[in-house]
């Protein structure tokens, strides 16, 4: 940990003494677009946000890229750590600050919003195979704990915003190609007639895969229809549609088989054909009234259906799925007032949710053959929380921003196969969620504040398992986190530069781990653990078409104490976590739209189990990107990119499986690889 503690104080030291740049003559800042989050719910400049919060618009999210992962907009964000690029069976694993690191597979312990859409469960789960990047024109990052906004499951919180077809009309169609049999083909059309708006979006996605057995078929509708009732108030229809008839799993290998040829898939996946089929369907309505007496109001409501089977690569109880019925809505009312001869900006709300899972499992023996049925119940979970935050402006420079949430969360299973016993339970939880914040503006572009917030966060259904049998494990509560972080962010004209620093610490008592027992994974609270660290992002202009960005990350992830029945972890690394991380991309434009960026990242080492006696090594990745464009007409425009992934052709790891059973920890990542596409808009 002594590597860690010197910058820290040092850094400290940076926040509490007054940088000398800050004293410029009055008048000399620049003068840029404000920028506006929306994220933490009630919108504000960002330089008002007491809260490390990131955003990318639609160019940092689009130029060059295929579109598929959120990882190829989110390395750049620090404190983001995104794992399993490759296989698309199990889905990206996310972590923020160290929360979601505990996934096998897929979202655990985070936030995502898609359009005002939770696509985080009641449970605590969440899928990010219906995110249309295509439409994405804004990606915001809470970097911290927020249950105070969101509930359940708010470790760091990442809000996606796609488009409505009023800043981008016309149509677009984007075909690309790449290595490991990469297909896309993506078709757009967006505008205003009148008082409607419209912007449709279907992408079709083939991939091969750079392992055995890891091929994707994926198709996509993403489409928002708004309608203006008059000059302050609209409504908007969402719709989403996915269809993800096969998505391979090659699973994971040994040390023995990875040595043996890094593209084959495990054994089991290949004779047991591994991987999953997706069906959903998402609707989604939404009103904003800007009028509503002295304030704002906005209702949103959605409902969605999800149909998912899936073949694990073992032999036993891998055959499973489910239906779902998923639903929910949302009232928010916006206003500001006097406190006083204070201004006061301000809201309340709601937030209701519920799930139900009709859930199957079946016997699957060495041949592939589905055997007989051992599992049949339905899941339901149900959430219901209210809430209230609020900015006071203290003085032209100074705003206190406070936060309380309450918040339901009701599992409920229903076992019908009473073969082994009846495993239905239920369990409720009352959470009270809040932040504190300060925020001092000292110059117009120039921001330090201070923040505190917590976070729970409830076992999904998987985690409930019971290892003595029979229902939920009576032993296992919600996570809770205490956020405590301190921040600068702002824009330095004389260098061109704008930077984001924070310092955050983060507890977190009754942590959920997981644990093998008896070959089979459970969890438990693991006392606390805990995580400090620092983020840092720049952005600096080097000249009018030379730019450098970049996001380090410096942290420590431990378990403070943590026992099994059988070992004890206290004072190791929390497993799957690199405690470094640096992405810096160099990015060179001129004004046809000709542009080159290229990419260094250096991922840190990192543990694979609690015990910490799997080490994975630290490496770098260098990748680049180039495009342009041509004006063919006044109306029609053709452009081409090309990207170059992993140049230097470095092995490494796609996804780090946890705590692997027989030795099985490691997805291998492709080595240099190749896309490239073109784009015609009219």
């Amino acid at each position: 940990m002594s590597y860690y503690l010197t910058p820290s104080l040092l850094l400290m030291s940076a926040v509490l003494a007054p940088p000398v740049w800050a004293q410029l003559p009055a008048g000399e800042d620049a003068v840029l677009p404000t920028v506006e989050v929306s994220a933490p719910r009630l919108a504000r400049e960002l330089y008002a946000t007491p809260a490390a919060v990131s955003t990318l618009e639609g160019e940092e999210i689009a130029q060059g890229q295929q579109r598929v992962r959120l990882d190829e907009a989110l390395n750049r964000v620090p404190g983001v750590f995104l794992q399993n690029r490759d296989n698309f069976a199990q889905g990206q694993r996310i972590a923020i600050r160290g929360f979601g690191a505990r996934a096998p597979f897929g979202v655990r312990g985070i936030t995502i919003m898609v359009d005002g859409i939770p696509y985080t469960l009641p449970d605590g789960q969440a899928q990010l195979d219906a995110i249309d990047l295509d439409s994405a024109e804004r990606i915001e990052v809470i970097r911290g704990p927020s249950s105070v906004l969101y509930g359940n499951a708010a470790g760091g919180v990442i809000d996606v915003t796609t488009a409505d077809g009023r800043d981008n009309p016309g149509t677009r169609l984007r075909m690309g190609a790449g290595s490991d049999g990469y297909q896309k083909v993506a078709l757009q059309n967006g505008g205003v007639q009148g008082d409607w708006s419209h912007h449709i979006s279907l992408t079709a996605l083939n991939v091969d895969g750079y392992r055995e057995q890891s091929s994707t078929e994926k198709y996509l509708l993403n489409a928002k229809i708004r309608r203006e009732l008059g000059s302050e108030r609209a409504v908007t229809a969402i719709i989403n549609l996915l269809e993800n008839p096969r998505s391979e799993d090659p699973g994971a290998l040994n040390a023995r088989e990875v040595a043996a040829g890094r593209d084959q898939a495990a054994p089991n996946s290949i004779a047991l054909d591994a991987g999953q089929s997706v069906d959903q369907q998402m609707l989604g309505l939404q009103y904003e009234d800007l009028a509503a007496g002295d304030g704002e109001l906005y209702l949103k409501s959605f409902i969605a259906q999800r149909d998912f089977e899936q073949q694990l690569p073992f032999v036993g109880s891998s055959r499973l799925g489910y239906q779902r019925d998923y639903m929910g809505a949302s009232a928010e009312y916006h206003q500001e007032v006097a406190l006083g001869s204070l201004p006061l900006s301000y809201i309340v709300g709601v937030d209701v949710a519920r799930q139900e899972d009709e859930r199957f499992r079946n016997d699957v023996d060495a041949q592939g053959v589905v055997g007989e049925q051992l599992a049949d119940e339905t899941q339901t979970a149900t959430s219901a929380g209210v809430f209230a935050q609020g900015d006071l402006a203290l003085s032209e420079q100074v705003t206190l921003s406070l936060g309380a949430r309450f918040d339901q969360v009701a599992l409920d299973v229903d076992d019908t196969f009473l073969a082994d016993g009846d495993q239905s339970g239920k369990r409720t939880f009352n959470e009270w969620s809040g932040s504190a914040g300060l925020s001092y503006r000292y110059r117009p572009q120039h921001q330090a504040y201070i923040d505190t917030s917590t976070a729970f966060e409830t076992p999904t259904f998987a985690e409930f398992a019971n290892p003595s049998g029979g229902g939920f494990n009576p032993a296992v509560e919600p996570q809770k986190a205490w956020n405590r972080e301190i921040g600068l962010r702002g824009y330095i004209e004389p260098l061109a530069m704008d930077y984001d620093l924070a310092l955050f610490s983060v507890r977190v008592r009754d942590e959920l781990v997981p644990y093998d027992e008896g070959g089979r994974t459970f969890y438990q609270n693991a006392a606390d653990t805990q995580r400090d660290g620092l983020e840092l992002a720049l952005g600096w202009q080097l000249a009018d078409q030379w730019r450098l960005d970049s996001a380090l990350t410096l942290a420590r992830y431990e378990f403070d104490k943590f026992a099994t029945p059988s070992e004890r972890f206290d004072g190791n690394r929390i497993p799957g976590l690199p405690e470094q991380t640096w992405v810096n991309q160099l990015t060179w434009e001129n004004l046809d739209q000709r542009f080159a960026t290229l990419e260094t990242e250096y991922i840190g080492d990192l543990v694979a189990d609690n015990a910490n006696a799997t080490e994975v090594d630290s490496y770098w990745l260098l990748n680049l990107r180039v495009g342009d464009g041509w004006q063919l007409s006044e109306d029609t425009r053709l452009s081409a990119y090309l990207g170059l992934r992993n140049l230097l052709d470095k092995e490494h790891y796609a996804n780090v499986r946890l705590n692997g059973t027989f030795g099985r920890f490691y997805e291998p990542a492709p080595g240099r690889s190749v896309y490239g596409g073109v784009e015609l808009s009219f």
